[in-house]
């Protein structure tokens, strides 16, 4: 059995050698056995590879997202903070842009009639539960600021101060109900009391028996002695209808206020009336209205062609 063995193991070494030789021989003739089987095994390997690579590809997707989803997700989060920067900084430009509109044709209301004024920001509205329409300002004694000064807009009346504190004031609105001013009919220069009525519209009771209002009117503020509680000249509204039933003792009108209460954002307190009344300076001028003529073309039905006779050639003779 142990001879057997043995030359089995003999014979096998016998068929190793023999088959380096014969592999040596052929790559010494330039026969590449080895490249041969190389390309033969990767083409058998390659579509086996390709399935392999198909099927655990997602795998390996997958656990690189999940390494990889830390910073994604903190990508995420630093877009969204400055997108909402973006989105905060718009709303900024377009709030200070509008408050510089207002604060321009506040300021311009006031140089035109050369009133002393202070600027103020809206920082507060009274409050529904109370019966007074009230808005609070950043300006106060501080700034010069007393009780019973006029207050202004871009186009006109806000209000009259009621109240002050070092830093901040607070504004009686021209709308309350509990609101009285002195007016004057522009054209006319016709005196009136007009009365708020808890919005944007009023009512104009004329003081004068002879007078006449007119829808269409212009009320300025008549003014108080010493310019307290109003400097005269500030416009206050339009007349925009006319009360004819002779049942009330006075003539009675309603008014529309020239300022939009409910959009203040920046406002101006007279501080210091003119050296003389403006008079009707501020009053606002209406647009002028602007009337296009169009003239139609004629027609070709309409108009007459009138032919031109084609001269008749003359004919030379020789000499």
């Amino acid at each position: 059995m142990a001879g057997r063995g043995g030359n089995r193991s003999r014979l096998l070494l016998v068929i190793l050698l023999v088959t380096s030789l014969f592999l040596i021989t052929l790559d010494l003739r330039g026969v590449s056995i080895t490249d041969k089987s190389r390309s033969a095994t990767q083409t058998f390997l390659s579509p086996i590879q390709r399935g392999v690579s198909t099927l655990f590809s997602p795998v390996g997707n997958f656990f690189s997202n999940i390494k990889n989803f830390g910073t994604t997700k903190s990508q995420i989060n630093d877009l969204k903070r400055e997108n909402a920067q973006l989105k905060a900084k718009v709303i900024f430009n377009e709030d200070t842009a509008g408050k510089l509109k207002k604060l321009r044709g506040a300021l311009n209301l006031a140089g035109r009639a050369g009133y002393t004024v202070v600027a103020a920001r809206v920082i507060g509205k009274g409050s529904a539960s109370t019966f007074s329409q009230t808005i609070t300002l950043d300006a106060g004694m501080a700034d010069g600021v007393r009780k019973n000064m006029t207050v202004t807009g871009a186009y006109g009346l806000v209000g009259v101060v009621k109240d002050v504190t070092a830093s901040s004031c607070v504004v009686l609105l021209m709308s309350d109900p509990t609101f009285r001013i002195g007016v004057r009919i522009a054209r006319s220069q016709s005196v009136g009391v007009v009365i708020g009525q808890g919005d944007g519209n009023f009512v104009l009771q004329l003081l004068d028996p002879s007078g006449e209002i007119k829808k269409g009117d212009v009320l300025v503020s008549l003014g108080s002695d010493g310019n307290r509680p109003f400097v005269p000249g500030v416009p206050v509204g339009r007349v925009t209808s006319v009360n004819d039933t002779s049942a009330s003792l006075t003539q009675e009108a309603g008014v529309k206020g020239f300022e939009n209460l409910n959009s203040l954002g920046v406002v101006t307190i007279i501080t210091k009336a003119a050296a003389q009344d403006p008079r009707n300076a501020l009053v606002p001028t209406p647009e002028p209205t602007v009337t296009i003529y169009v003239t139609p073309k004629p027609s070709v039905d309409s108009m007459t062609i009138s032919p031109t006779p084609t001269p008749t050639p003359k004919s030379s003779k020789g000499k």
